[in-house]
């Protein structure tokens, strides 16, 4: 038997909304595509023939309508994983805690959660203008080392490559996104494995005055694939949603918009157009 849930663990404010998100049950949809960026919500919801919802606190913004008979939700969540885990922690418990108790629903909801992100490639074969849907996320962050994920025995052999590869001081993790809805709305599009990090500069081997300690970072992990499946992309969240789906119980894809190539050096000459483009096919898809 559960007990409560501590008013210091789950914090909710004295409207009834939930801490971070400032949301109360029943405002979101149980469908929800996540940004990075607060302006991009308003980009998604432009396409919606009408808006019930917009919420704004911090880095959070949502907005919640229909898309050709479909209820949406559009949720931002600023960078890094440490974000994603409020997020996906107070998202969740809108749908899956019961707030006048503080009691854990009998009955769990299963949420479709889709990720639209700005990427960095790290093969010449995906160049600035793809759209690329990860299949799987290795994480460079350290937000598992505080929760038990499970793994399965090719996630874990995923991780270990990585980190002989990087020669890191510690073993990263890996999570594979939904299968289902990777079919439906990855399909026909490339996919990979996408390598989250904890930060965009040396974390991601760039060097602007600071000297990263793994400067060829793209072509250690570019050029060494695992099991003939590419690592395909840089980027800041998407280990941490996989990881925190796979925990809560929830399917979880990333798809991203690609405005840098790492090898040739590129950058999106249109990367607002990229995003639009796959603002489209993922609201099309879902």
């Amino acid at each position: 038997m559960h007990n409560p849930i501590p008013e210091s663990e789950l914090i909710i404010n004295p409207d009834g909304s939930i801490y971070h998100l400032r949301l109360k049950p029943g405002l979101v949809a149980d469908t929800i595509i996540t940004v990075g960026d607060p302006n991009r919500v308003e980009r998604i919801s432009s396409h919606f023939e009408k808006i019930e919802l917009q919420v704004a606190h911090r880095e959070f913004v949502t907005h919640t309508g229909w898309y050709k008979g479909k209820r949406i939700s559009v949720i931002s969540t600023g960078m890094g994983t440490d974000n994603v885990e409020i997020f996906m922690t107070e998202l969740d418990a809108l749908f899956n805690v019961d707030f006048k108790s503080r009691l854990p629903n009998s009955k769990h909801k299963r949420l479709n959660i889709v990720r639209i992100g700005t990427s960095g490639s790290m093969q010449s074969t995906l160049p600035e203008g793809s759209i690329l849907a990860s299949s799987k996320a290795v994480g460079l962050d350290t937000l598992m080392a505080f929760y038990t994920i499970p793994q399965t025995a090719l996630e874990s052999k995923i991780a270990e490559h990585v980190q002989k590869c990087l020669s890191l001081p510690f073993i990263p993790y890996c999570v594979s996104g939904s299968e289902n809805l990777l079919k439906k709305i990855g399909e026909g599009l490339p996919s990979g494995i996408t390598v989250t990090c904890p930060g965009f500069f040396g974390p991601q081997g760039r060097e602007v005055r600071l000297k990263p300690r793994i400067p060829d970072i793209f072509d250690l992990l570019g050029t060494q694939p695992f099991q003939n499946e590419p690592f395909t992309n840089f980027e800041m969240e998407t280990a941490g949603y996989y990881a925190m789906g796979k925990m809560l119980g929830h399917e979880v894809l990333s798809m991203n918009a690609i405005v840098a190539n790492r090898i040739s050096g590129k950058f999106s000459a249109d990367p607002s157009g990229v995003v639009d483009k796959l603002i489209v096919s993922v609201l099309e898809k879902i």
